[in-house]
């Protein structure tokens, strides 16, 4: 025997109607009675999948869940946060400059100091305290402090805050025209760059946006600094590794590499310094 089902409904603006009439949307045929097979799969495709889909997004925020809650954890127990807190830094990175500088004496009461991706503000309120001369986080300042970022940043008592993108030939001559209003156009003593992409997981994007950020201290540094200048800047390790120490041991006389113990251990940064400018030998000219 040949049998003939249908499935049948109508609608109208997502409910039940059915004096819109009948619409066929499905059709079984079975010879010797109806193939039960058919409706096996189809619920094998549908109401599975869609079990499988949610115990997917649950185990994936469960993970995350997880995740924060032990980067938070650890966080608040973190020993730089408790000290960063004790003693008025905004972030624990200060305590990364602080190593660097310890080391080298790189910050000193009258330098000019340009402070490259600076929100939310530790390293330009570490500067500020070397700079005073008390020591203080507020007053008396000896020398100049420009801080640039994307991202707003409180004030700072004595720094000079811009809001832009380095990248951006307008933002870039602001900041030129800042320190000449304040410097009377003397070369800086120190860059320091804190600035780093947001990173995609995709090895060679990564590579090309922390290259582009560096080549960018990099240029700009060569411009302003002094010949015994310096320039800090935070570096990952990856593609982009070799290639940005190549560059500064091809402009600075001295590069140094620091792994600050601020530095979270399972993260890849790093910090180069470069010390003193190598001459910068033009390119003959064509007769």
């Amino acid at each position: 025997m040949v049998c003939f089902g249908a499935v049948v409904f109508a609608s109208s603006r997502g409910k039940n109607n059915l004096s819109h009439g009948l619409i066929i949307v499905g059709l079984v045929v079975s010879i010797g009675g109806v193939d039960r097979r058919d409706n096996r799969v189809m619920k094998s495709n549908s109401r599975p999948s869609t079990e499988k889909a949610k115990k997917t997004d649950a185990d994936s925020a469960k993970r995350g869940s997880k995740v924060n809650k032990a980067w938070l954890h650890d966080h608040i127990n973190d020993p730089y946060v408790k000290l960063a807190q004790r003693e008025g830094y905004r972030a624990r990175a200060a305590y990364k400059l602080k190593e660097i500088d310890e080391n080298l004496g790189l910050i000193k009461p009258g330098c000019l100091v340009v402070d490259l991706g600076s929100t939310p503000g530790a390293w330009s309120q570490y500067a500020r305290r070397k700079m005073s001369p008390k020591g203080a986080a507020a007053g008396e300042l000896n020398g100049q402090i420009v801080a640039l970022d994307l991202l707003p940043m409180e004030q700072i008592e004595g720094v000079v805050f811009i809001q832009g993108d380095f990248r951006e030939l307008a933002v870039l001559q602001l900041l030129e025209q800042t320190l000449t209003a304040g410097g009377g156009g003397q070369k800086l003593d120190l860059v320091m760059s804190d600035m780093a992409p947001n990173l995609s997981g995709i090895e060679s994007a990564d590579a090309a946006r922390i290259s582009d950020l560096v080549e960018l201290a990099v240029d700009f540094s060569i411009q302003h600094l002094k010949t015994e200048g310096a320039l800090v800047v935070k570096l990952f390790h990856g593609g982009a590794y070799d290639p940005m120490v190549k560059l500064f041991k091809d402009t600075f006389a001295v590069v140094k590499r620091f792994k600050p113990k601020a530095s979270r251990p399972g993260s890849s940064e790093t910090f180069l310094v470069g010390l003193g400018l190598k001459k910068v030998v033009a390119p003959p000219v064509n007769s």
